[in-house]
């Protein structure tokens, strides 16, 4: 029998309906191994390659001719604005078939909770966090709501792979297999997975089971790319230089632009008009600025406002209004969003994406670049790359238009090699150990300490965790109140460990700040991070308010809407760049080489820079004297790569060289002061890189580098390791020290 026909009738009705002539190759590779075999699955396909459906009409079709006596498929999302998608898609063709689907998070009403409690059945659609949230409330009901359970399908499983999010990801279906005394086979989609086998071991860990990852061709894609680059201000790099252009571009016109105005958002404002866009930035302060500045070039020229916002601190209400405006086939609206928007949520046909600056990774632009192009269309992306012009005395790095190199180097390493980035799954994960520990034991009650053990530290993603490292944990705990020791000897979660689990906030491991929740009267409009007084202004979803009063005990502030322009905080947002793509970069200013979608001004920026790269040494030499005892030194390391050659220099090289005042430009450039010459530089950081260091030694005296959400709770000791053992990467430092040692000639 063919795949088609072992569905259910009722997905063979709703591919008929659909108007689809046959499977594409990825459904039936999913088919086959779903309907025959027990295997763990891995589909890693291009967005919008059909992966959601090749996933579940198979499911769907088994749980057809054998209906589970409970939830029987549990579907994790990333998002909740995913699993709202996906709840839609699903939810018309279980319903044909007689199949319950029910999605749960923060923002779905009791009452249809309530519902799946009474009658656990069908599919569960879930967010990471509120399935913490459910093994912390729910316990004694995990039995009776999953003990049929038969599948957990894992969507977007790459945004769960460079953190504690999918590691806690792990931990919970194993925790929930356990206590239902099930063992689910365990299905992953991805469209851009960086090593489709180690993410396919990682899937499998605990299960018994391997993890298949059908080879699958999907339909050769094509993309409409352009990169331009702005100064923010005064003349551009590409002003009198013949027209280059790699995307046809709408009639110029001339627009009123704002006091101060930022041409590349004057471009934006443009080549929006009459489309349906998405445009991309980097944080959610940036998210904030640039649809405020829109939505003054709409005031300046009497256009109606076009302009949305979409990021994570906004409030429900705000996201979802975006998402069902840009569905509306017919609105010629933008939306202005962060990554929130990044993942696989149907927002309709989307004509083009735009994406300011460079995002961090390869994954991210290509499920950038994925939510346009669909329905026949090619994917359609434009960058618009800004920085402000270096003054004329600018030391050389300030010269180095760095995000255009970046965005260049993601684009390249893709459609040279299709490379994508590896999980980062080496990490010591003391934060996730406390979270864990802590849920558990809130959980089940009082425990003895072994069998708190027994329940987390087998946990397969605690592997690397040794049971010295565990004592040493729980002694802290106790002595700092977040346990307890009882009468009898047993372990129950103390006073201080009280005030972290009861709060909401514990569900997520992700880092987030101290929130306030922003009120205009009755309507909630986000949240922000360091309140301003009362009379200051706040940036938040697309307009500014002013502040009338912070409640702090309730973390509250009421404000009024008021015309202007004013920056938007929210808390740090760090990049986490790969160091092959920094190492692209270098390629990028070496070689001669033309980018057939750079247009006008990213030409002559980039041919600018690669001249006084080549003039200065800096595409070849790593280490630029820029006059005097001042020295510039261009790593060519990713972000954990560059954290750990600051430190080998500070600590273990700067006291041989006379080496003071380094200043870091992460991850692209640091400078210094050094007394020593480029030649004792070389052969010092040679001879101390084979001194076979200990991470432990990159550590500062006193320094306690909180890194993860719950590293304020560990021991100092574990917080150290941690971050020594599995944040800095000393073998990338390693690898470049010893290639100077062979473009500097520098021997034994």
């Amino acid at each position: 029998m063919s795949i088609f026909d072992r569905y259910a009738p009722f997905v063979q009705d709703f591919i008929y309906d659909h108007g689809w002539e046959q499977l594409r190759s990825i459904q039936v590779a999913a088919g086959d191994i779903i309907l025959n075999t027990d295997e763990n699955l891995l589909l890693t396909a291009s967005t919008a390659s059909g992966k959601t459906e090749a996933a579940f009409f198979p499911i769907l079709s088994l749980f057809a001719q054998d209906p589970p006596a409970s939830v029987g498929c549990i579907y994790i999302g990333p998002l909740k604005a995913l699993i709202n998608d996906q709840f839609q898609r699903l939810q018309p063709l279980c319903e044909e078939g007689g199949i319950p689907v029910w999605h749960w998070h923060g923002d779905v009403s009791q009452s249809h909770k309530a519902k799946l409690l009474r009658k656990p059945s069908g599919i569960l659609q879930i967010t990471p966090e509120s399935l913490e949230a459910m093994l912390l409330h729910k316990h004694m009901a995990i039995p009776r709501l999953f003990g049929d359970l038969r599948f957990v399908v894992i969507d977007e499983v790459h945004s769960l792979l460079r953190g504690d999010r999918g590691g806690q990801t792990l931990c919970l279906i194993e925790r929930l297999s356990r206590l239902a005394g099930v063992n689910p086979r365990r299905i992953g989609l991805s469209a851009t997975l960086g090593d489709p086998e180690i993410v396919g071991k990682f899937l499998s860990q605990g299960t018994g089971r391997k993890t298949l990852i059908p080879q699958v061709e999907g339909p050769g894609s094509k993309w409409r790319l352009s990169m331009e680059h702005f100064y923010v201000k005064d003349a551009q790099a590409g002003e009198d230089k013949p027209d280059i252009k790699a995307l046809p571009v709408l009639e110029e016109k001339t627009d009123q632009a704002p006091l101060q105005a930022d041409p590349g958002l004057g471009y934006i404002f443009e080549h929006t008009r009459g489309k349906k866009c998405l445009v991309f930035v980097n944080s959610r302060e940036e998210c904030e600025g640039v649809t405020t500045s829109l939505r003054q070039y709409c005031d300046l020229n009497h256009e109606r406002d076009r302009f949305l916002i979409h990021h994570g601190n906004l409030s429900a209400a705000y996201r979802e209004t975006a998402e069902m405006l840009m569905k509306d086939e017919d609105k010629s609206l933008t939306t202005v969003t962060t990554s929130t928007l990044e993942l696989g949520i149907d927002i309709g046909r989307l004509e083009r994406a735009f994406q300011i600056d460079a995002p961090w990774t390869v994954s991210s632009f290509l499920q950038r670049m994925g939510r346009t192009g669909r329905r026949g269309q090619p994917s359609e992306m434009w960058f618009v790359i800004r920085e402000d012009e270096p003054e004329i005395r600018a030391m050389l790095p300030a010269t180095i238009p760095w995000k255009l190199l970046q965005a260049i180097a993601l684009v390249q390493l893709y459609l040279e090699e299709k490379w994508v980035e590896p999980p980062r799954l080496d990490r010591l994960p003391y934060s996730l150990l406390y979270h864990q520990t802590m849920s558990v034991l809130q959980a089940n009650g009082e425990m003895s300490p072994a069998s708190l053990a027994g329940k987390v530290l087998t946990l397969p993603y605690f592997h690397r965790i040794s049971q010295d490292d565990y004592k040493v944990l729980l002694t802290h705990l106790l002595n700092t109140d977040h346990l307890q020791r009882t009468e009898k000897g047993g372990l129950i979660v103390g006073l201080t460990g009280e005030r972290v689990t009861s709060s909401f906030k514990f569900y997520g491991v992700f880092q987030e700040n101290e929130e306030y929740t922003v009120r205009c009267d009755s309507q909630e409009l986000g949240t922000v991070v360091a309140p301003p007084p009362p009379g200051e202004k706040i940036a938040i979803a697309g307009h500014v308010w002013r502040v009338l009063e912070v409640d702090r005990k309730r973390h509250v502030i009421y404000c009024e809407m008021v015309k202007g322009k004013v920056p938007a905080y929210f808390g740090e947002c760090p990049g986490d760049l790969h160091t092959k793509i920094l190492e692209r970069m270098r390629t990028v200013l070496k070689e001669d080489k033309q980018y057939p979608y750079l247009m006008k001004n990213a030409v002559a920026r980039l041919t600018q820079a690669r001249f006084t790269a080549s003039q200065s040494g800096a595409a070849t030499q790593p280490l630029i004297q820029l006059g005097g005892k001042m020295w510039c030194l261009l790593p060519w390391l990713g972000t954990y790569g560059f954290l750990a050659m600051e430190r080998f220099l500070n600590l273990k090289v700067g006291p041989e060289v006379g080496l003071k005042n380094l200043d870091s430009f992460r991850p692209y450039f640091m400078q210094f002061t050094m007394e020593a010459d480029a030649k004792t530089f070389f052969e010092t950081c040679y001879k101390k890189i084979k001194e076979d260091i200990n991470p432990m030694e990159l550590l500062y005296q006193h320094e306690v580098p909180q890194f993860d959400k719950y590293d304020e709770y560990l021991p100092e000791e574990l917080v150290r390791k941690g971050f020594a053992l599995g944040v800095l990467n000393l073998a990338d430092v390693k690898k470049r020290v010893l290639e100077w040692q062979t473009t500097a000639n520098v021997g034994e």
